[in-house]
């Protein structure tokens, strides 16, 4: 018996990787966060799989479930969106799991800041532009260290993605404005690669007021930097040395 934790992608099943869903078509229990995993993946579960939508379950609650399987013999699919290291509450159940000497692995998934470059059609390293990505969120429930504050982070002024802090727009762009500036590109992008999918571009002055008018509260990743740009302005990259003829 062993448990999988699973990157289930940003929606789009068919981001799924080859792996996650050969493992999830074997488990006979399936764990995942209902309110942000696409059930539509749920239809590449074993048919017989008891499935369990963790969104009000306590950590408590889903170790009796790890029980639960291993008593029976059965591996268990714990589904995560994204990328279960990035925001993926992982650790912790990891660490259950070690006390009760169960087996588990971690299968990679399309993390939302990959599948939201995607969808913008957009590199977010270019050179002469920005060779760094900042992958970071806003405190709300859960505290961000006050090193790792958008001030401090934002003085670098690359390429940023905030993840789970749609919520916080106004504050987070007020955060950036002084080091970005108020013409620097940004975007949102609204559920990535679903078919709800939504896409706000706007200078970083004017996003969030943008993204207010689309009732975009939730369910959201921001992208900021002159990356954004495409080549234009202040924001003119050099061409890959990858690829230049000797």
């Amino acid at each position: 018996m062993k448990v999988y934790f699973i990157g289930a992608g940003p929606g789009d099943p068919e981001l799924l990787t080859l792996k996650g869903k050969r493992l999830l078509g074997q488990a006979g229990y399936c764990l995942y966060a209902g309110s942000l995993v696409n059930k539509e993946i749920l239809k590449y579960a074993r048919p017989d799989a008891k499935k369990y939508n963790t969104h009000n379950m306590s950590l408590e609650e889903q170790v009796k479930i790890f029980k639960r399987a291993r008593a029976k013999g059965e591996d268990v699919a714990r589904l995560h969106t994204g990328d279960p290291a990035l925001y993926g509450a992982i650790q912790e159940q990891m660490k259950a799991l070690e006390s009760l000497d169960i087996d588990y692995a971690v299968v990679p998934g399309v993390s939302s800041f990959l599948a939201a470059a995607a969808s913008l059609k957009q590199e977010l390293t270019l050179p002469g532009v920005s060779q760094t990505v900042i992958l970071t969120r806003l405190g709300e429930k859960t505290p961000v260290p006050e090193k790792e504050s958008l001030k401090t982070l934002a003085q670098a002024r690359a390429t940023l993605c905030l993840f789970l802090s749609a919520r916080q727009l106004k504050k987070a762009v007020e955060e950036l404005l002084p080091f970005y500036g108020a013409d620097c590109p940004a975007a949102v992008i609204y559920k990535s690669t679903w078919k709800e999918e939504k896409i706000i571009r706007a200078s970083l002055s004017e996003l969030a007021q943008k993204a207010s008018k689309e009732g975009i509260k939730k369910t959201a990743l921001v992208i900021v930097g002159w990356v954004l740009a495409r080549g234009s302005g202040p924001a003119a990259f050099e061409r890959s040395r990858v690829y230049q003829s000797d």
